[in-house]
C-alpha cells in the first residue's frame, strides 16, 4: 500500500474509532480474543438496538478493524488483529526519530496480563 492509500485508510480507521459506541466495541472485541463475539452478544452488552449496531459493526469492518463471519443465522465478529497492527505501525512510524530509547518502554505501559 503506498503511503497516500495508507494515509488514507488509516483516516478512515481513525474515523471509524471516533465514536463513543464504536470504540467500545473494538475494545470489547480486543478483549475477546481471536473467539470474538456475536452480534447479538454485543449489542446486549452495549445496551444497542441490533439494527443500530449492525451499522456499528460494519463502520468497523469497512475500515479494517473487525472481521465478520456467519455461522449459521448469527454473524460472529473478531478484531482484525493485522488491521489493528497496521493502524498502530502508522501510527508510531517515527516516533523514535533515529532514537529508539524514546518509544523503547512503550509496550511496558500496556497492561498485557499473561
Amino acid at each position: 500500500m503506498s503511503e497516500v492509500n495508507i494515509q488514507v485508510w488509516a483516516v478512515d480507521a481513525l474515523g471509524a474509532l471516533a465514536h463513543e459506541t464504536r470504540l467500545g466495541v473494538f475494545r470489547m472485541l480486543v478483549t475477546a480474543g481471536p473467539d470474538g463475539l456475536t452480534a447479538g452478544v454485543i449489542a446486549e452488552r452495549c445496551a444497542v438496538p441490533p439494527s443500530t449496531m449492525s451499522h456499528h459493526l460494519a463502520t468497523l469492518e469497512r475500515a479494517g478493524l473487525v472481521r465478520s463471519e456467519r455461522e449459521s443465522r448469527q454473524i460472529h465478529y473478531r478484531t482484525d488483529f493485522e488491521g489493528m497492527r497496521r493502524l498502530l505501525a502508522f501510527l508510531m512510524q517515527d516516533c523514535c526519530q533515529g532514537s529508539p530509547e524514546m518509544c523503547a518502554d512503550l509496550l511496558g505501559v500496556i497492561p498485557c496480563p499473561a
